[in-house]
C-alpha cells in the first residue's frame, strides 16, 4: 500500500505543478481555460485519492497525528508531496 501511495503521491505533486505553472498561466495569459478544466479534474482526483490513502495508512501503519497532518498538509503546498516521499515514506 506504500507503493501506491508513493505513486500516487508523485502525480499528485506533479499535477499540482501542472495545475499552478502550465494550466493557470495558459488560462490568464493566453485566454485558454480548457486546460484548467482538464488538468484540475484530474488534480482533484488525485488529491481526493491521496487524502484517503493518506488515512488508510493512518490506521494501517499507526501514523501519530502530527505525522499524519503534515502528510496531508503537504499535498497543498507545490513540492510538497515530493518532500514527503523522501522524508516520511
Amino acid at each position: 500500500m506504500i507503493k501506491f501511495f508513493k505513486i500516487i503521491a508523485s502525480l499528485e505533486g506533479v499535477s499540482l505543478l501542472a495545475l499552478l505553472f502550465f494550466a493557470m498561466p495558459m488560462k490568464y495569459t493566453f485566454d485558454q481555460p480548457i486546460y484548467v478544466k482538464y488538468i484540475g479534474m484530474a488534480h482533484g482526483i488525485l488529491f481526493l485519492l491521496y487524502i484517503a490513502l493518506a488515512v488508510l495508512l493512518k490506521f494501517e501503519q499507526k501514523w501519530e497525528a502530527k505525522k499524519f497532518a503534515i502528510i496531508c498538509l503537504a499535498s497543498v503546498i507545490p513540492f510538497g508531496t515530493f518532500y514527503i516521499e523522501k522524508k516520511y515514506l
